[in-house]
């Protein structure tokens, strides 16, 4: 097993090859596969003032934004899932991580509204605000940029990997991976291993961004159809045919507290909660 890991997407990258291949072929695949974690991230990180999500955010109601096609991707896919969810999954939570301090702006802030993402895509790749939005992709950019970084080991010639940023992964090949899953009562240990071949898993708990704000406890995951904080003491693992799937049903289980929520069957994807 050759390794390698990089700090990106606001934690560290973890990709293993288990081809048995040559140093020179392990090196150009890392490389690639690395390169699109990192045009990813400058995408559609929430704090680069130059990233597609920034311009989208500074943008009027009603301006035309360009995007990149992986941007478009990811939109597309948000936005369906926040009608198929209704509402539970919604990227404009932005608003309400700002207002707790968990993500440093100084756009204005409009209220936060459930309902549609409040973005219009364009079959020519721009993006139009319906209404005062401020969004984070968060909730599913990173389970992206696992699927886009084992496209890209596929495209190097590699049947057997896995790329994990985080908790959020995906394995390439026949040959599985046993994944440990945290402890949420003790979560420097693990309470249960999984092994995974061919399909992507993604874990969401509270444990590592609660934070108290007065009398409140709150978290970085947000009930899309309230605006209102997820606080218990739950992790939500769901496997799925991609990580992207996978990263933001982990949200929508989370919210509902339902291992069996009818999306799941809808996306040929399984949940367990710990």
């Amino acid at each position: 097993m050759k390794r390698r890991a990089q700090p990106w997407l606001g934690t560290l990258v973890d990709i293993g090859i288990a081809d048995a291949i040559d140093d020179t072929h392990s090196a150009a695949a890392f490389a690639a596969a690395f390169e699109r974690i990192a045009a990813i991230h400058h995408r559609m990180g929430f704090h680069d003032p130059d990233s597609d999500v920034s311009r989208i955010n500074r943008a009027a109601v009603g301006e035309a934004v360009q995007v990149a096609a992986d941007t478009r991707d990811v939109l597309a896919t948000a936005a369906m899932l926040t009608q198929a969810s209704a509402s539970i999954f919604n990227i404009g939570c932005a608003t309400q991580l700002v207002a707790w301090e968990l993500l440093p702006t100084t756009l204005p802030m409009p209220p936060y509204l459930a309902g549609d993402c409040g973005l219009q895509l364009a079959p020519d790749g721009s993006v139009t605000k319906t209404r005062p939005i401020v969004i984070d992709l968060g909730g599913i950019a990173k389970g992206y940029a696992v699927d886009q970084a084992i496209e890209a080991l596929q495209r190097a010639g590699i049947a057997s990997a896995c790329v994990n940023a985080g908790g959020d992964l995906r394995v390439l090949g026949d040959t599985p991976f046993a994944i440990a899953v945290r402890d949420p009562g003790a979560i420097t240990t693990a309470r249960a291993s999984v092994e995974v071949a061919n399909a992507a898993l993604a874990t969401s708990a509270c444990y590592f961004s609660r934070r108290r704000i007065g009398a409140d406890s709150i978290s970085a995951l947000v009930d899309g159809r309230s605006g209102a904080a997820i606080d218990n003491s739950l992790s939500v693992t769901v496997s799925a045919p991609t990580c992207m799937l996978a990263d933001a049903l982990t949200k929508i289980v989370m919210a509902t507290g339902d291992a069996a929520h009818p999306l799941l069957e809808r996306f040929g994807a399984r949940a367990f909660i710990l």
